[in-house]
């Protein structure tokens, strides 16, 4: 008769647990990168999260989230950058000055990350 394998459940330190959530903290980390980099799986890691009540969001939550915008009147210098933006029901449509178009392409590159 065989015995059945034993399950043993691993056991992480204070200290551990505070270095992995001050890693998933990190502006541009993702928790299931860091949960795979300690060999943890990502839902324990959430988990911990949810436990010292962290409230940083999630990609999807920073998609709803809303942008300051300085309106500013077109310029004579052509016509300007239109955006449109859609999500479910909610569309956003954006006119950027042709003459900052390199601040309308760091900010689409921010809403994009």
């Amino acid at each position: 008769m065989q015995q059945a394998k034993r399950a043993t459940r691993r056991r992480h330190d204070a200290d551990l647990k505070q270095r992995i959530l001050a890693e998933c903290d990190e502006p541009s980390a993702s928790v299931a990168q860091v949960a795979l980099s300690h060999g943890l799986n990502a839902n324990l890691v959430h988990k911990w999260r949810r436990g010292v009540g962290h409230a940083r969001s999630t990609a999807s939550d920073r998609q709803a989230e809303f942008v300051p915008v300085t309106v500013a009147r077109e310029t004579p210098d052509g016509p300007p950058i239109r955006i449109e933006l859609r999500r479910g029901a909610t569309t956003v449509n954006v006119a950027w000055p042709l003459s900052a178009a390199g601040h309308c392409a760091g900010w689409l590159r921010e809403l994009l990350r």
